[in-house]
């Protein structure tokens, strides 16, 4: 494992631990509501400060953006992005899916990457040009014909409720073709999923950096695609993702494609 991102694991496992600390006790949590339906608990800030803590120790003059925090200046050719607890919302009704996200971008390109789920104790990590790894074993996309037999996943755009007609006609146009599709509410997993041929592809609306930074090396890296609505590589900016193994990346693409306002084209 490169060292770099033994630093990252380091951080995401003592953010796991607060997570974990606390995964009984979400009734006495102190809660705020960022914006609708965005919820940010004591465990979010307080796992985000255990991984800015081991990050500085090793890399003090490097740049970070956290969702809690914001962003901390220094050198921009190193940015980390994080998400020290993504599936918030599922982690406060004791719904076992949500996940640490760690990515290192260097001059903005993301060359290390860590999800780490604490619950079920697994580790992905990537390396940009060594390959996608959980708990230390190499894993690939699958290996899809078109969209048939497949298992998809997506999420919900309930931060932007004036896409939710858009959504559902995407959703409508890709559910005939698929075996099934899942909407477990956490993306980074999600995308890590896909990295580990447990879904064949994910497309979603309205992410942030910290959402897909890390899932997105781990999909590249499993010799998967990641895209935009476009099919370029503004996902990072547009927040609208489109990922999977070769067909069903295209297939989702095209499925969508007719569906979409002409804001989501973009």
């Amino acid at each position: 494992m490169h060292p770099t991102v033994n630093i990252a694991v380091r951080a995401a496992r003592a953010a796991g631990d607060v997570i974990l600390r606390y995964h009984n006790q979400v009734d006495i949590l102190t809660i705020e509501n960022k914006s609708i339906n965005d919820f940010v608990s004591e465990v979010d800030k307080t796992a985000e400060k255990a991984i800015i803590n081991e990050i500085k120790k090793a890399f003090p003059k490097h740049s970070i953006l956290a969702e809690e925090s914001g962003k901390t200046l220094g050198d921009d050719d190193f940015l980390w992005i994080i998400d020290p607890l993504d599936g918030t919302t599922n982690y406060l009704h004791g719904f076992p899916q949500y996940a640490v996200s760690i990515a290192l971008l260097e001059k903005g390109v993301t060359t290390h990457a860590v999800i780490y789920d604490p619950f079920k104790e697994e580790l992905f990590t990537a390396s940009k040009g060594e390959g996608a790894y959980l708990n230390n074993e190499r894993i690939r996309v699958t290996i899809s014909k078109g969209l048939e037999d497949t298992l998809i996943g997506t999420g919900f755009p309930f931060k932007n409720p004036q896409h939710l007609d858009c959504y559902l006609d995407t959703f409508k146009a890709i559910l005939p073709h698929v075996s099934d599709i899942r909407r477990a509410g956490a993306a980074a997993l999600d995308l890590a999923y896909v990295a580990a041929g447990r879904l064949d592809g994910h497309w979603e609306i309205g992410l942030n950096s910290w959402d897909m930074a890390a899932g997105a090396l781990l999909v590249k890296e499993a010799g998967g695609f990641i895209g935009d609505f476009s099919g370029r590589d503004k996902y990072m900016e547009t927040g609208n993702v489109v990922a999977g193994n070769a067909d069903a990346y295209k297939e989702i693409l095209k499925k969508i494609h007719p569906h979409l306002t002409s804001d989501l084209q973009r």
